[in-house]
């Protein structure tokens, strides 16, 4: 029996059953993390959105100031 003979027998016996189950499970795994993650990401995007609601009413308040303040304020941005 040669070197190569003795090899390819735990070679075959890896691909044929341990490589598709590796890759099974990989791939379920990655799925299942994916699936676990959306309500994380949509409580993030409500945090984010909250946080995009609050910087507009600042920039509308800066806006009212300035048009007080300087009102040829908006000329001088062009």
């Amino acid at each position: 029996m040669s070197f190569l003979e003795f090899l390819s027998v735990p070679a075959i016996i890896f691909m044929v059953v341990v490589a598709p189950l590796w890759l099974i499970f990989h791939y379920r795994t990655i799925w299942k993390r994916q699936q676990s993650n959306g309500a994380n990401d949509e409580k993030s995007v409500k945090e984010m959105w909250a946080v995009a609601q609050r910087l507009e009413g600042r920039v509308a308040n800066l806006e009212k100031l300035l048009d007080a303040e300087a009102p040829g304020w908006r000329e001088t941005q062009k």
